[in-house]
């Protein structure tokens, strides 16, 4: 039993004619778990490649709630709380990411912002690690402090401006 015929891991053989004793996957072999064949949940893209900018599935308020959950976990240290790029990293040197406030993240695809979060770009990393529908919901969460720091009393449906003027909800 303490010599047993088998192969280990990275090892050379002779048996096999390309000297290996791991073998390739067979083609279209998927990991368990890992099937992904959702393409907008897991790319964020549509069938023509292009961003999407809607959200492959209804955003709720335990969506947005789990959002903001991820968000203030994965990305509040370099983007802050409010979004504005003001994160404790930049306090210690590195360089200050963008605001979700600027004209031109406001208008870009919901899919552009998974795809950036999927991916990275520029000084930002991957974070590939995040489940693909937390990313959806960091998204989603994005969004709502986007329209936070851009509403207008316009924006507040009219039964709810009263509270307003009253200095607060009931």
């Amino acid at each position: 039993m303490h010599d047993q015929p088998k192969y280990i891991p990275l090892r050379p053989s002779e048996f096999f004619a390309d000297g290996r004793s791991e073998r390739p996957l067979i083609e279209g072999t998927v990991a368990r778990g890992h099937l992904n064949d959702d393409a907008p949940l897991y790319t964020g893209k549509g069938p023509d490649g292009k961003p999407l900018d809607t959200f492959p599935f209804p955003v709720t308020k335990d969506v947005i709630q789990r959002g903001q959950e991820r968000f203030n976990v994965y990305c509040s240290p370099c983007h802050d709380r409010l979004g504005n790029g003001e994160g404790t990293i930049v306090s210690r040197g590195y360089r200050k990411p963008p605001s979700y406030h600027i004209d031109r993240l406001r208008q870009v695809p919901n899919g552009y912002l998974f795809d950036v979060i999927t991916n990275g770009f520029g000084a930002m990393p991957d974070s590939a690690q995040i489940q693909a529908r937390d990313r959806w919901a960091i998204v989603a969460y994005v969004r709502a402090l986007q329209l936070s720091q851009n509403a207008s009393l316009n924006d507040v449906p009219a039964d709810a401006r009263a509270q307003l003027s009253q200095g607060g909800a009931h």
